[in-house]
């Protein structure tokens, strides 16, 4: 039964020093300088893929080990499926007994109600902003008058990467200008 520790720090600039003091008792440590936003973390995969069963995975804080509270779930429905407790030190969290394990499950539910409250406000804003006139989205290129030159132009033949070049565009917001999307009229852009 290995005591195995995980360290990590997001950029190159902030030092692991304090992380592995606290995990100085583990048999095997892995250490990486990532993000927790990046998808691949290879060596917290690795102490993933070393663990077995009876052993614990130990790191000082949660936010070390997940980037999300799905992403720690996932972690923590791997370690129970291989029977691997886990450690979070600085929150004094052990998942090998029962009162680790439900203080762990309610954390994670806190923080995915914050996650679903801070979602609800965001949408609240956004509609009282868009019912308050506030348009979101990409400005439009080009003016109404520059629209209704471009598509005079092209009518009279005019090559597209012409077009494309004298108003700066791309030939796709070229022909979406020239396109007109069902229910608007030619350069009525939503």
């Amino acid at each position: 039964m290995a005591v195995v520790g995980y360290a990590r720090v997001s950029s190159v600039g902030q030092s692991l020093e304090v992380q592995l003091g606290k995990l100085g008792h583990c048999d095997k440590l892995y250490r990486e300088k990532q993000s927790a936003t990046q998808h691949k973390r290879p060596q917290l995969q690795a102490s993933l893929e070393y663990v077995r069963e009876g052993d614990t995975l130990v790191v000082t804080r949660l936010d070390r080990l997940a980037r999300s509270t799905l992403h720690l779930c996932q972690i923590a429905a791997e370690l129970e499926r291989k029977q691997v407790s886990l450690q979070v030190l600085d929150q004094n969290i052990n998942t090998g007994d029962a009162t680790g394990r439900l203080l762990f499950n309610m954390l994670g539910a806190i923080a995915q109600f914050e996650t679903e409250i801070r979602a609800e406000r965001q949408r609240d804003g956004i509609q009282k902003a868009k019912e308050q006139g506030t348009r979101f989205g990409r400005r439009k290129s080009l003016t109404k008058q520059q629209i209704t030159e471009l598509q005079e132009r092209r009518g009279q033949g005019e090559l597209i990467k012409i077009l494309m070049k004298d108003y700066g565009m791309s030939k796709a917001s070229v022909y979406r200008y020239l396109t007109p999307a069902p229910g608007t009229a030619a350069g009525e852009l939503e």
